[in-house]
């Protein structure tokens, strides 16, 4: 990948790491676990996927699924840089009078379903892959999982499908940031070898990291990976990227965030560089 566009890339999600610090107070938000994927929603979104604001109603463009709801925040934050939504509207987040709220809502944008509970955007993406296949169309599917969400059973019922259907228009992408909730995965529920799993299942399957754009490069490059099955990538990341008081810390799941937190956070993630702006000055920022 040129160089110019991985910068662009990184401008990006910098940028979006920035929204998700904005939404983490007044109400907050499920942080962690929103900037261990934000690079993997910029790449998919900028690079990767074609859709874009001007094709919404296109029933050839490509699908994202965050079956992972609670990393909204770095939904909401991308769609905001790419023109999905205005960036004024962040500051609504949690607000009555709009829909940008804790989970996704299908009354934004761009936003394919709704995705509260987990373990179900597999099974819907799934449905939406075969209507594809049965209309002989070439979109992409791709669905966003949680490590901690492969606990759930339905997502394994929804693996056997997919390659029992031989569904290699779609990928699923497990955000490997070794956390689940406010515990580490390997202790509570050990997952091991996540490809190993998902090979037995029928599926081909590769890695990446998350944080890496080239990596993630050529994860995508080379799908599907094998004509015939469903593709599966396990990208490695860090709960919390990008703010290193909070990266890998179980308790940084859901934070409700002071002004003054918020502001600290923002000059943390720019480089901590002291300033005598307000907080209400370095959040406007």
């Amino acid at each position: 990948m040129e160089q110019d566009k991985i910068q662009n890339l990184r401008e990006i999600a910098f940028n979006v790491r920035e929204h998700i610090i904005r939404m983490s107070g007044d109400g907050g938000c499920f942080i962690g676990a929103s900037l261990s994927c934000a690079d993997l929603m910029v790449y998919l979104y900028k690079q990767f996927l074609n859709v874009h604001p001007g094709n919404l109603n296109d029933p050839n463009r490509d699908y994202l699924f965050l079956s992972k709801g609670h990393d909204v925040p770095a939904l909401y934050g991308t769609f905001a840089e790419l023109g999905f939504i205005e960036k004024d509207r962040l500051k609504n987040h949690l607000k009555t009078n709009d829909f940008i709220y804790w989970h996704p809502n299908m009354n934004i944008p761009g936003i394919e379903f709704y995705s509260g509970s987990l373990g179900h955007s597999l099974s819907v993406a799934i449905g939406v892959a075969i209507d594809c296949k049965i209309k002989n169309q070439n979109n992409k599917v791709v669905v966003i999982l949680g490590d901690g969400e492969l606990n759930e059973g339905s997502i394994w019922e929804g693996a056997l499908v997919a390659a029992a259907k031989k569904l290699d228009n779609i990928v699923a992408v497990v955000d490997r940031n070794k956390f689940q909730a406010n515990i580490e995965t390997e202790k509570l529920i050990p997952l091991n070898s996540i490809t190993d799993k998902f090979e037995a299942f029928g599926w081909k399957t590769s890695s990446a990291d998350g944080h890496d754009f080239e990596s993630l490069e050529r994860a995508f490059a080379d799908l599907p990976y094998e004509q015939g099955k469903p593709s599966l990538i396990v990208a490695d990341t860090v709960r919390g990227k990008g703010l290193p008081s909070i990266e890998a810390q179980a308790h940084r799941w859901f934070v409700n965030f002071s002004k003054e937190e918020v502001a600290e956070l923002l000059i943390e993630l720019r480089g901590g560089k002291k300033t005598d702006l307000t907080s209400e000055e370095i959040i406007a920022r």
